[in-house]
C-alpha cells in the first residue's frame, strides 16, 4: 500500500520540477558551451572542480533565490523597493536589462553557428569563399526573432509552454552531448582526477591580467568565463519570478530545494560532458588548434568521429542558443519592468514590451555583425562594464533581502542559504574588480 502512495508522490515531485530546468537553459548557452570547450581544449580534465563549485553555488543561489520567490509578499524587485528604495530597483533592473541585451547578439550568433557547418559556400569572382550562410543565416534570425514576439504576445499564460519547450531543448543538450561523449570514450579514473583542486597552468605568474609587450596576457580568463556562464547569478536571480509563475506557496519548499538540485545538476552535468569530450579529444592534439566558437569544436570533431559527431553537437549548440535566446531576453525585460515598478509578471504588458526591446536589440547587432562582417568588440566591452555593476548589484540585493529580520518561523531562511549568499557576493564581487582591471587595460592600450 506505502509502494502505490509513494508513487503518486514521486510522479507529483518529478512533474513540480520545472524552474530550474528554465534557469539551467538560460546558462547553457553558446558562451557556456564555447568557454567548457576551450577549458577542456587547454587544460585537459584539471578544471572539472572548478565546474563543481561553480555547480554547487549555483545550486545554493537558485534555492535561495526559489525561498525568497514564495516567502516574500512580492517580487524581488518590488519588494527592495519597499525595504530599501526605489532607486534600488531600478539599479537592479537596469543593470540586469543592459547585461541581457548586450548578450542576447550571441545567442543569435549561436543559432547560426549551429546551422553554418551544413551550408556550402560559395565561390566568390576573386576566389575566396563567401560562406552562403551570410544571408541565409541574417534570415533565420530574423524568422526566429519574430516567431517569438508572435508567441510571447500570443499566448495569454507563458509559463507553461517554456518550461515544457525548456525541457525539450535540455533533453536535445544531453542527448547531443552525451553522443560525442560515448563516442570519446574518455578514462574515467582521469577524469574524476580533475576533481581534485589545483591551480591552471600560469595562474600564479598572472594572477591578474598584465600587459606584456603591448598585449593583454591573462591565463585565467578561459576558466572565468566558464565559473562566471556556471554560476550566473542573473540566471539564479530569475528563479524568484518562474516559482512564483508556477505557483508555489510554503508548502512547496521541499520541491523548490529538489528542483534547485535537480535543475543545475543537469546543467553541471552537460557542462562536465562538454569539457570532457573537448580533453579527451582536443587537449594535446597537434592537429587541431584552439576552438574560436562552439561551431569550429563541432567540425574539429568530424575527422575523429565522422559526421555523426558534428551533427549531434551542432544539435547540442542549437538548443542551447536557442533556450538561452529565449529565457535570457525574459529576464532582461521582466527585471527592468518590475525594477521600474511597471509589473513583475512575463504575462504582464510592461515585461512583455521591454523583452520585446531585448530581442531587437540582440537581433539588431547581430544581423549587423552578420551582414558586415563587422567584430562586435566595443559591445563585448560594454558588457562586460555592465557586467562589473551588475552581478554584485544582483547578489547584493539577494544578500539583503535574504537577512531581513522580519522573515521568521517558517518564512526564515536558513543560515546556510545566507552563507551562500554572501560567499556569492564576495566572489563576484572579486570577479568585477578583476573584470574593471581587464578593461582598464583595454582601454589604456586602445
Amino acid at each position: 500500500m506505502s509502494s502505490e502512495q509513494d508513487s503518486p508522490q514521486r510522479f507529483k515531485l518529478w512533474r513540480s520540477i520545472g524552474p530550474a530546468i528554465i534557469t539551467a537553459s538560460v546558462v547553457l548557452g553558446p558562451g557556456s558551451i564555447l568557454a567548457a570547450s576551450k577549458i577542456g581544449y587547454q587544460h585537459g580534465y584539471a578544471m572539472a572542480w572548478m565546474l563543481l563549485l561553480a555547480i554547487v553555488m549555483m545550486i545554493g543561489m537558485t534555492a535561495l533565490s526559489a525561498r525568497l520567490g514564495v516567502v516574500l509578499d512580492g517580487t524581488l524587485c518590488s519588494e527592495l523597493a519597499r525595504r530599501a528604495g526605489r532607486w534600488a530597483a531600478v539599479i537592479t533592473g537596469v543593470s540586469l536589462f543592459l547585461i541581457a541585451a548586450c548578450f542576447q547578439f550571441g545567442n543569435n550568433l549561436g543559432v547560426i553557428a549551429a546551422i553554418e557547418p551544413f551550408l556550402p559556400a560559395e565561390p566568390t569572382a576573386d576566389g575566396n569563399d563567401l560562406p552562403a550562410v551570410k544571408w541565409v543565416a541574417t534570415g533565420l534570425i530574423v524568422l526566429l526573432n519574430w516567431l517569438i514576439i508572435v508567441a510571447l504576445f500570443g499566448f495569454r499564460k507563458l509559463y507553461q509552454p517554456v518550461e515544457r519547450l525548456m525541457k525539450v531543448l535540455v533533453f536535445l543538450m544531453i542527448v547531443g552531448f552525451a553522443g560525442n561523449l560515448v563516442m570519446a570514450r574518455p578514462d574515467l579514473l582521469t577524469v574524476l582526477m580533475g576533481f581534485v583542486p589545483q591551480l591552471p597552468e600560469g595562474a600564479t605568474e598572472t594572477p591578474l591580467p598584465k600587459v606584456v609587450d603591448g598585449k593583454i596576457v591573462d591565463s585565467l580568463t578561459p576558466l572565468i568565463a566558464m565559473f562566471v556562464t556556471t554560476f550566473s547569478v542573473g540566471g539564479a536571480f530569475y528563479q524568484s519570478y518562474l516559482v512564483r509563475k508556477k505557483g508555489w506557496t510554503r508548502d512547496n519548499l521541499r520541491e523548490g530545494l529538489v528542483d534547485s538540485t535537480v535543475g543545475i545538476c543537469i546543467l553541471g552535468l552537460v557542462t562536465l560532458m562538454i569539457m570532457v569530450t573537448a580533453a579527451t579529444v582536443l587537449h594535446d592534439n597537434p592537429n587541431v588548434s584552439e576552438p574560436k566558437s562552439a561551431a569550429e569544436v563541432a567540425q574539429q570533431l568530424e575527422p575523429l568521429f565522422g559526421p555523426a559527431a558534428k551533427v549531434l553537437f551542432c544539435l547540442g549548440i542549437f538548443a542551447g542558443a536557442f533556450s538561452s535566446f529565449l529565457v535570457n531576453a525574459m529576464i532582461g525585460g521582466t527585471i527592468l519592468s518590475d525594477g521600474l515598478g511597471l509589473g513583475g509578471d512575463i504575462d504582464q504588458p510592461w515585461p512583455k514590451h521591454f523583452t520585446v526591446l531585448t530581442l531587437l536589440v540582440g537581433m539588431g547587432v547581430a544581423v549587423t555583425v552578420q551582414s558586415t562582417g563587422e567584430s562586435p568588440v566595443n559591445l563585448i566591452i560594454f558588457a562586460q562594464a555592465m557586467t562589473v555593476l551588475g552581478l554584485p548589484a544582483l547578489a547584493a540585493t539577494m544578500c539583503y533581502l535574504a537577512t531581513r529580520k522580519d522573515l521568521t518561523g517558517d518564512r526564515r531562511i536558513p543560515l546556510w542559504l545566507k552563507l551562500v549568499a554572501v560567499l556569492a557576493l564576495v566572489i563576484v564581487t572579486l570577479l568585477a574588480l578583476r573584470t574593471g582591471v581587464r578593461l582598464w587595460l583595454t582601454m589604456t592600450l586602445a
